[in-house]
């Protein structure tokens, strides 16, 4: 999404979010409304165009355009670049049981392309469930990506024919997005790099369908520091998590770009305005991101001064540290003072540049600046044995030194 916005906006385009909600056995309630939330949030990288916000090629929402699907599938099967097929789930699951056993790569056999005419008729007069398959054929022209340059992938040698239409009558990825970047005008697609063998197939279907396809860029993986892959099984990689946490938006667009690559300069402390001024994409490389997050309080450290430094910024910070302070110490705040504007701003500006984030205001290392220390007799004995006396003292010094 990052990559995608700064592109868009380097060159004038539109960010364009669209859901990808076909496959309805994993849809989780709330979650795209979530995704747009966290986009605004992320240092303001609003689509341009998206279910909540519309657009002049929408719905945003691919099930909710499931007639053009079945229109440019219909078209497929008229001209003879695709077919029905009926096989059953059961067959399906014996042919990659077998392919498993003797150590080849599961495949679809293409038997349905053979039925004859009056096989075809028959069935599907019975009314037999059917999917729609793509045919793949050889001789795959090249591309050149953005990114990994001149690539092309003969799928039809290492792969059956793919579905594109399911019997429930919802698409797959791959008839999906071509009819949607087609439709909607898009110029440049910009995704992961596991999509860069698929693209051959997504250029046969553009072929099929009579339609110029866009200019398509594979991004190198986000892993983790040891290599692994960044997941969203890692509870705390959420958007939302670091949001809990303190961090800010801008940090976190600056460390995940600062890893990456891509850019003029690799220098710490850019907002957006500097990442869009200096993208160039020729210098995207094709090697994975080692995302170190250890490093991120120290990119927030540096983005909360610059916040402190300005004062629409710095208004925001203290709103949020107010809602804060309230939530960790509640009825111990007994001076309300200590939630004035004026008394919080003044608490930012001395510790700017000791801290990395507003929360750590609220840990118990700086309670002393929000809730009164309270020791009982106990504790106080536990220290000394003179604790009594020095208070003594200390008052009676207080006293003498108001009355002077």
């Amino acid at each position: 999404a990052l990559y995608n916005y700064i592109y868009a906006k380097k060159y004038g385009g539109s960010f364009i979010l669209r859901m990808e909600d076909t496959d309805q056995s994993r849809l989780v309630p709330g979650a795209a409304e979530s995704i747009e939330d966290m986009l605004e949030w992320w240092a303001g990288i609003p689509p341009d165009e998206s279910p909540r916000g519309g657009g002049q090629y929408g719905p945003y929402l691919q099930s909710q355009r499931l007639s053009l699907y079945s229109q440019a599938a219909d078209s497929l099967v008229q001209t003879g670049k695709a077919y029905h097929c009926f096989c059953s789930q059961q067959r399906l699951e014996l042919l990659k049981r077998e392919a498993l056993r003797s150590g080849q790569t599961p495949r679809y056999d293409n038997r349905c392309r053979h039925l004859r005419p009056d096989q075809l008729e028959e069935k599907l007069d019975q009314k037999v469930p059917h999917v729609i398959r793509f045919r793949l054929e050889s001789g795959v022209e090249p591309f050149n990506d953005l990114v990994f340059g001149w690539n092309r992938h003969e799928v039809a040698q290492v792969e059956g024919d793919p579905v594109v239409l399911k019997a429930d009558g919802f698409p797959t990825y791959h008839l999906a997005n071509v009819v949607d970047d087609h439709l909607m005008k898009v110029s440049h697609v910009l995704r992961g790099s596991e999509w860069l063998i698929s693209t051959s197939k997504h250029l046969l279907l553009y072929r099929a369908l009579g339609w110029k396809p866009p200019v398509f860029g594979h991004l190198p993986l986000l892993l983790n520091r040891d290599g692994s892959k960044l997941s969203k099984r890692q509870g705390d990689i959420y958007i939302q998590s670091f949001q809990r946490s303190g961090a800010l938006p801008e940090a976190l667009l600056d460390i995940t770009t600062h890893c990456g690559s891509g850019f003029n300069s690799n220098r710490v402390g850019r907002k957006m305005e500097e990442l869009i001024t200096e993208f160039n994409p020729s210098k995207i490389t094709t090697h994975s991101a080692l995302l170190d997050l250890d490093k991120l309080p120290e990119f927030n450290k540096i983005h909360l001064q610059q916040r402190i430094d300005d004062a629409v910024q710095r208004d925001w910070l203290v709103r949020d540290l107010q809602v804060r302070i309230q939530e960790v110490y509640g009825t111990q705040v007994q001076d309300q003072d200590v939630l004035q504007p004026d008394y919080i701003t003044r608490v930012l500006h001395l510790r700017k540049g000791h801290i990395s984030s507003v929360s750590d205001l609220v840990s118990s290392e700086y309670s002393y600046l929000w809730v009164r220390p309270s020791f009982s007799d106990q504790q106080m004995t536990a220290l000394s044995s003179e604790t009594q006396h020095i208070a003594t003292l200390v008052i009676r010094y207080d006293t003498i030194t108001t009355t002077d």
